[in-house]
């Protein structure tokens, strides 16, 4: 519920140990007071760091290791071996955008995906980052794939995935809100958080084919009443759940 709440705020990372919870933010005059009123609401103790300017990049790099999804999928950086053990293997280029599999969320999509039928499909992204689950997408079969973002670094680092990767059924576009490029889809996915989900469920039915599915994540466990109560009003049916780490991912049928 904090990283929920802090990420509402502007946090931008979080590390989770046993008691504490590191927060990382850039802070401003505007952002500052706000988190300082969500630790004295919650009761909390906080020190604070200023962290020195320094390749992130480099240190990422340095201590990124390869998802294995069971004997589904290989995620990796190219400097590492190909996954030899897996049905399929993704580069992906270990930048700031969110989607390595490291996370619960992706990691639950990921596996998810293994038990649809992609073949011959149109399936939309909704909220790309890296490019991750397009990449697989196509990788499994889909007809025509549409990933959008609205974020800079995201899509530049989705256009390098799917050019490692070797992606030809992928259409990429920056958008600042949901904008759909065909009337229907056999398969929606979007892995973002609870509030961007609520609010675009409605339109995410309005573009599922009959008997189509769509997959949510970047949703806490709490987070499920209030998803599945919209669910319900959009008619969804809930297919199947899984939970990790304090994280679900929900698949829902059209019908």
């Amino acid at each position: 519920m904090l990283i929920a709440i802090l990420s509402a705020a502007g946090a931008e990372g979080f590390e989770e140990e046993k008691s504490m919870l590191k927060t990382f933010a850039a802070i401003t005059n505007k952002n500052q007071p706000e988190f300082e009123k969500i630790i004295e609401e919650n009761g909390l103790r906080y020190s604070k760091s200023i962290i020195k300017e320094k390749n992130w990049n480099a240190e990422w790099e340095s201590g990124f290791k390869p998802v294995t999804i069971g004997k589904f999928c290989t995620i990796r950086a190219g400097f590492h071996e190909p996954g030899t053990n897996t049905r399929h293997d993704i580069i992906i280029t270990p930048k700031m955008s969110f989607g390595t599999g490291h996370h619960a969320t992706t990691h639950m999509m990921v596996k998810a995906m293994e038990g649809l039928d992609f073949k011959g499909k149109i399936v939309f992204d909704f909220g790309t980052g890296t490019g991750v689950l397009s990449i697989l997408a196509e990788k499994c079969g889909a007809e025509a794939v549409i990933a959008i973002d609205n974020d800079e670094w995201s899509i530049n680092n989705a256009t390098e995935n799917f050019t490692f990767n070797n992606c030809r059924k992928v259409l990429l576009s920056k958008e600042e809100g949901l904008v759909f490029y065909k009337d229907r889809y056999d398969i929606i996915l979007a892995n973002i958080n609870r509030n961007i989900i609520l609010q675009h469920l409605a339109a995410i039915k309005q573009h599922l084919s009959n008997n189509g599915v769509v997959l949510l994540s970047g949703l806490l466990t709490g987070d499920e009443p209030v998803i599945m109560a919209e669910a319900l009003r959009q008619h969804l049916r809930l297919q199947e759940k899984s939970e990790m780490s304090g994280w679900i991912c929900l698949l829902m049928v059209n019908g």
